[in-house]
């Protein structure tokens, strides 16, 4: 059945649509024009935010912490991104988030559940940063949902889609300066009561597709530790870097 699938539906990259070889379950599926621009993290990373890094030659157990997040109070503890945000994975992103790319939450989750294996602990839940229900009536479905729930299954752990709640609607973070995106959404997001007493004192893993400032993270730290949560880790697709 599968190879007859093959035949007929031969495998494509993610991003143009060009042919690839079909390199197994495991194939990262992106061809020779749209791998180069599709830069995955997997070396020395910023242990808080994922974000790349040099690797300074010290060791492996060596904890690494970029110059944003030495400057920048994190109410969260670690964090892991899949990739890079820019070429191939900001049009991936991008497609999933607004051009109703479902096929994409497979791959790009399971390459985000390689990044955040290493916070994985015992009891942990793995949650979605929510959208507001405005929002989520005019794209029809959460991307991070999508995402945050395979990878969960993936490293087997607890997946509560509805962990979060947007209390009031946010305008959209693009263009603003990092104070301002800070201020969009204070106090915009609360643990659904339903799940405030299954989340005390339980470690959780924030999903969400992108990470700039950090200010919508910040805020759904902030709430899950308000509600007496565990220590909160993040894992995002994409980080957005200086330079890229």
């Amino acid at each position: 059945m599968k190879a007859a699938l093959r035949l007929f539906y031969p495998p494509q990259c993610l991003s143009c649509g060009a042919g690839v070889a079909d390199g197994g379950a495991g194939a990262v599926h992106l061809c020779a024009d749209c791998w180069p621009e599709a830069a995955f993290i997997t070396g020395a990373c910023c242990d808080c935010c994922g974000a790349p890094l040099s690797d300074d030659g010290s060791g492996v157990d060596t904890v690494l912490v970029c110059d944003d997040c030495l400057g920048t109070v994190r109410p969260w503890t670690r964090g892991r991104a899949a990739m890079v945000y820019g070429g191939t994975a900001r049009r991936l992103i991008l497609a999933l988030k607004h051009g109703d790319r479902l096929d994409l939450a497979p791959p790009m989750a399971a390459w985000l559940a390689r990044a955040a294996a290493p916070l994985a602990m015992p009891g942990m839940i793995v949650a979605p940063v929510p959208l507001h229900l405005r929002r989520l009536a005019k794209r029809k479905y959460n991307q991070s949902a999508q995402v945050s729930g395979r990878v969960a299954r993936t490293l087997g752990l607890d997946h509560q889609a509805d962990l979060l709640v947007r209390v009031r609607h946010t305008q959209a973070q693009d263009h603003r300066g990092v104070a301002d995106r800070y201020a969009n959404q204070q106090d915009a997001l609360a643990v659904h009561p339903r799940r405030a007493a299954g989340v005390a004192g339980r470690p959780v893993m924030l999903i969400d597709d992108v990470m700039a400032s950090g200010a919508t993270i910040h805020a759904a730290a902030l709430a899950l530790l308000a509600a007496g949560s565990g220590p909160v880790s993040v894992a995002v697709l994409a980080r957005a870097v200086k330079d890229h």
